[in-house]
């Protein structure tokens, strides 16, 4: 049976020729099975993790959608709405939408924090087709009375399983209730725990389910591995890993801001040319990083999760896990952002004793057992033989350590407000 092509899903001409201009042919499994059920205004369930192509999956229809209906936006008002966790996402998404709608006369906008609204502002002010935003910029320019949602006819909710982890759930539940009954939804996660599934439920309406990939499957062309190691060897391990490895390109993950900006520090030291990436870094200086990372002149990227999610960069060689999450299907984002369109990829993961019960949930979750690589200099049987804590009270552990290091104590024992993660 012959695959399916672009040619056959009922695209406009125009799309179609854009398509075949920037080299599109054979769509991916969820655009696939996506853009038709988007063209008939069915409200959409994607599963599917970073890399799979699900931004054209939502984006080409929605932008046939809107081109069809012939309308003009007025001043501060959207047509379509696209939320998602990070501002690189957001730009990303942007990008994409000005390749797929060149020709068409729409107008797309992207609004996020760390940067100043005037020039946002000044795109909302003349009406905006696409808007692709954050939800704490968002909600900022809605309560200044910048942007209006009750437009809305196309409402997308993207990545959204990392929009729980980063704390948005609440600017969610605030920005809902200002977008029209009568809509159309499309909602994406990588994985649907019970607050994911609880979410869908209120917001898609007999939606239509399109699971590509297994939430927690690994990329069969990446080769894992695992490295036992003291804490105080960890990174000698990982600068003897990436000593001489010109030819290389590799994204080194860590949980914390501050071990991002140590680790990066101890690479440079070492003569390893090394950038950092995370959510105190400032909008410029993140895209300096990235741009720089892509372009190769610097080969090791050092990278949180936050920070990271929604970065697609071709290229990419090795993974290297510097700290394990304690939550498993982070494990599976982080090494597929090696092994793209059909290339290797390696995965390396730096594990200490305390590590061992998170290093057991990702293999209980992904169903495989990663090998263990002894032939490297900082072997450490000790952590190998170590004994697994269970999950929950090493997550515990890791997020006291967090709060304790990520901000200070309060001088009494009086409650403290709750942080807001509202400028992302």
């Amino acid at each position: 049976m012959p695959s399916v092509q672009f040619s056959d899903l009922n695209l406009l001409p125009s799309i179609q020729k854009t398509l075949s201009r920037i080299g599109y042919a054979t769509p991916t499994p969820i655009q696939a099975q996506t853009i038709p059920l988007v063209l008939t205004g069915r409200d959409v369930l994607g599963i599917a993790q970073t890399g799979t192509g699900k931004t054209a999956a939502f984006c080409l229809p929605m932008i046939q959608s809107l081109a069809q209906k012939q309308m003009r936006p007025e001043s501060k008002f959207t047509r379509a709405l696209i939320l998602t966790p990070t501002r690189e996402l957001a730009i990303q998404i942007h990008q994409n939408l000005e390749v797929y709608g060149e020709g068409l006369g729409q107008r797309y906008a992207v609004i996020f924090g760390g940067v100043s609204q005037g020039r946002q502002v000044a795109q909302l002010k003349k009406g905006v087709d696409i808007l692709v935003a954050t939800p704490g910029r968002l909600l900022d320019l809605i309560d200044q009375g910048y942007a209006k949602l009750n437009r809305v006819e196309v409402f997308v909710l993207d990545e959204a399983d990392r929009m729980l982890d980063m704390g948005f759930m609440r600017d969610i539940k605030k920005i809902l209730p200002l977008l029209p009954k009568n809509r159309h939804n499309l909602f994406f996660s990588a994985t649907m725990p019970p607050e994911i599934k609880s979410l869908a439920d209120n917001i898609l309406v007999e939606p239509k389910t399109v699971e590509v990939t297994p939430p927690a499957t690994t990329v069969a062309r990446i080769s894992q591995r695992v490295m036992f190691v003291d804490k105080k060897d960890k990174i000698n391990l990982l600068i003897h890993l990436l000593k001489n490895k010109k030819d290389q390109k590799t994204l080194v993950f860590v949980e914390m801001k501050h071990v991002a900006n140590r680790v990066t520090e101890k690479l440079e030291a070492s003569g390893i040319h090394a950038v950092a990436i995370h959510g105190n870094k400032t909008q410029g200086a993140r895209q300096r990083a990235i741009q720089d990372f892509t372009n190769d002149k610097v080969r090791v990227m050092v990278a949180t999760d936050i920070a990271s999610r929604g970065i697609d960069i071709d290229g990419i060689t090795h993974v290297i896990n510097f700290e394990l999450s304690n939550i498993a299907e982070s494990y599976v984002h982080r090494i597929g952002r090696t092994a793209r369109a059909g290339a290797d990829g390696e995965a390396i993961s730096l594990v200490t004793a305390d590590e061992k019960s998170y290093l057991a949930n990702v293999e209980k979750v992904t169903q495989q057992t990663i090998p263990v690589d002894k032939e490297q200099p900082y072997h450490s049987q000790v952590a190998a033989d170590s004994q697994v804590v269970k999950v929950g009270k090493a997550k515990k552990k890791i997020e006291n350590q967090r709060k304790s290091q990520g901000r200070p104590r309060p001088a009494s024992k009086k409650k403290t407000k709750k942080r807001s993660f509202r400028r992302h």
